[in-house]
């Protein structure tokens, strides 16, 4: 039997988590104190998901970056993947906060999108 350990950040709390495996299956998770615990306990021990957050090249806007996130988690495992796609992103302002900058990148079924308003240089 294995035993990952992870600090839960599903709350509050931060609950330090023992999840308890055979193999690639869930036995036990011990040491959460709320029903978000057990789940993000199990989901991390399986498959890892984290929202990304970064920066995109823009032309004729007010700065030379304009802030970014994925509008979802996505495997942790292909986060270098997701900035390689974000790397090859070049803008032209004027951008609005929420506008998509990358549809469904790298087929996760999540956007990237635009977290700020980026106004054009006159």
């Amino acid at each position: 039997m294995e035993e990952k350990n992870f600090i839960c950040t599903a709350c509050p709390m931060g609950c330090k988590l023992i999840v308890r495996m055979e193999g690639d299956e869930v036995v036990k998770i011990l040491g959460h104190r709320c029903r978000k615990g057990e789940t993000y306990g199990r989901q991390e021990a399986i498959a890892p998901q984290r929202m990304v957050a970064s920066t995109v090249r823009i032309s004729n806007g007010l700065h030379p970056l304009v802030p970014v996130y994925t509008n979802g988690s996505v495997p942790k495992r292909r986060i270098p993947e997701i900035l390689a796609k974000i790397r090859e992103v070049q803008l032209t302002a004027p951008v609005t906060a929420q506008d998509v900058v990358i549809e469904n990148v790298i087929g996760t079924g999540v956007d990237i999108v635009a977290s700020r308003d980026m106004p054009a240089i006159s």
